[in-house]
């Protein structure tokens, strides 16, 4: 969705420090998932993700399977339930 994304820009929306951030991307990329290229303009420093083919068809086929599970933990904890996680999660 957000198409090429420095990597600080992508912590600031997912709410990652660098760190962390790193430490989550490595599969990824090394996976072929994700690909971090030079940018166009600038100096050569900024190194933008995206995701990749192959980062895309996982997520076509991933995507089933993650609204089944959301539909289970909604049926665990009750659409209420849900809603609070969701903001508890929110806040953190």
């Amino acid at each position: 969705e957000l198409g090429p994304i420095s990597r600080a820009d992508l912590g600031r929306r997912n709410h990652q420090d660098r760190s962390t951030l790193t430490r989550n991307l490595q599969p990824l990329l090394a996976q072929g998932w994700i690909a971090e290229d030079v940018a166009e303009a600038g100096d050569g420093r900024s190194r933008p993700l995206s995701v990749t083919r192959d980062g895309k068809a996982l997520l076509k086929r991933a995507a089933p399977a993650w609204a089944r599970a959301q539909e289970a933990a909604k049926a665990l904890v009750g659409v209420d339930g849900a809603g609070a996680i969701m903001g508890i999660a929110a806040k953190l």
